[in-house]
C-alpha cells in the first residue's frame, strides 16, 4: 500500500460543434475536500477537452498522490491503459501509420501522469455517477467561458 495521499479525480470534456467553442471540468477529492476546475477554448474539440481536463487537473496536484481518475471518455481511458505504448513505439503514429490526433496533449499528459500513481477508470456518462454529473456541469461552464472569447 503507498503512502502517498489519495486523490479521486472525475474529468469531463464538452464541445458545442466538433470542432466549437469547448470546454474541460474536473472535480478532485481528498480525504473529503473537493476542488473544481474548469476552463475553455473557442475553437477546439470534444477529444482535446477530454484530454485538458486530465492535464489540468494532474497539473493542481502539488506533490505525488495515487490517483483514480474518472473519466467518461474511453478515448482517454484506452490511450492511457492501451494504445500509448504502440504511438511512442511508432514514433507518433498510429497503426495504420498516420499521425496520432492531438499528440502534443498526449505527450503532456504522459509527462504529468508520470508524477503520480494513476489508476484509470471509465464510467458511463450521463448514467448518474456524481463525480462524472459534476465534471459535466463544470466543462459546460468552460464552454459558457470559450464562447465569450
Amino acid at each position: 500500500m503507498s503512502d502517498l495521499p489519495t486523490v479521486s479525480i472525475a474529468t469531463d470534456g464538452a464541445c458545442k460543434g466538433n470542432p466549437g467553442p469547448g470546454g474541460w471540468g474536473a472535480l478532485l477529492v481528498c480525504k473529503g475536500v473537493e476542488k473544481e476546475l474548469w476552463g475553455g477554448e473557442r475553437e477546439t474539440t470534444n477529444n482535446r477537452m477530454e484530454l485538458m481536463a486530465v492535464i489540468e487537473a494532474l497539473k493542481a496536484l502539488k506533490r505525488p498522490c495515487q490517483v483514480r481518475v474518472h473519466t467518461d471518455s474511453q478515448y482517454v481511458q484506452k490511450g492511457m491503459n492501451e494504445w500509448l505504448p504502440g504511438w511512442k513505439a511508432r514514433g507518433w503514429r498510429t497503426a495504420d501509420k498516420k499521425p496520432v490526433k492531438n499528440a502534443d496533449l498526449w505527450q503532456e499528459l504522459e509527462q504529468q501522469a508520470a508524477k503520480h500513481e494513476l489508476t484509470w477508470l471509465w464510467v458511463r456518462g450521463h448514467a448518474g455517477d456524481p463525480g462524472n454529473e459534476r465534471a459535466d456541469q463544470l466543462a459546460n461552464e468552460g464552454v459558457e467561458i470559450a464562447r465569450q472569447l
